[in-house]
């Protein structure tokens, strides 16, 4: 299976249908939030497969335009392709201006959602705009990861977490990590294929 994860940075040659059709064959593209709603219906226009998306921390606006076409997962536990796959968007609230949780709301979120999972036969693939705390945020507030991520990990055991928020130019950050829990890391900043 082959996902094309994308977040927080616009490329050109994703919204042509040549340089689409250039990443080969998709089953379905996942956004990991902060990337206007015309960029991810465009895409999803030209790709004809599906789209799945958490908002980011700016994605304050898709409250009034979400992106047509594409199906939002915040907060859900959904199946596409034989996967079963969890959504959280937003980063840690550090304004009233971003779409974002204290780790204590997150928390709540997650257990929400993991609890669903677990009880339902777990998930395959997590979505979230933020990482996991300790594993490829930043230490300053804005850039921190969510600690009830690596409890969601360790509950569900899923193999693969995607996710955005930091990006590439903030200095040296991996691409790709591994987890104690086993999961595959993948920060989409920009864009990624990923084997699944």
């Amino acid at each position: 299976m082959r996902i094309l994860a994308i977040s927080d940075t616009e490329e050109d040659r994703l919204t042509t249908r040549a340089g689409l059709e250039a990443l080969g064959p998709l089953d379905f593209i996942v956004s990991c939030g902060d990337l206007p709603a015309t960029y991810l219906e465009t895409i999803v226009t030209l790709a004809n497969v599906p789209l799945l998306y958490v908002p980011g921390n700016h994605d304050t606006s898709y409250a009034e335009h979400p992106p047509l076409g594409c199906t939002p997962i915040d907060g859900k536990l959904i199946s596409c392709c034989g996967l079963r796959i969890v959504g959280l968007g937003g980063s840690l609230r550090y304004n009233d201006r971003v779409y974002g949780f204290t780790e204590q709301e997150m928390r709540w979120r997650m257990y929400k959602i993991a609890l669903r999972a677990k009880w339902s036969g777990g998930a395959d693939l997590m979505v979230t705009h933020a990482p996991p705390r300790g594993f490829g945020d930043l230490d300053d507030y804005p850039h921190r990861g969510f600690e009830s991520f690596n409890v969601a990990l360790d509950m569900l055991r899923p193999r693969l977490l995607v996710h955005g928020h930091v990006h590439m130019e903030y200095g040296r950050i991996e691409r790709e990590r591994d987890h104690p829990s086993g999961a595959r890391l993948v920060n989409a900043c920009g864009s990624r294929i990923i084997e699944f």
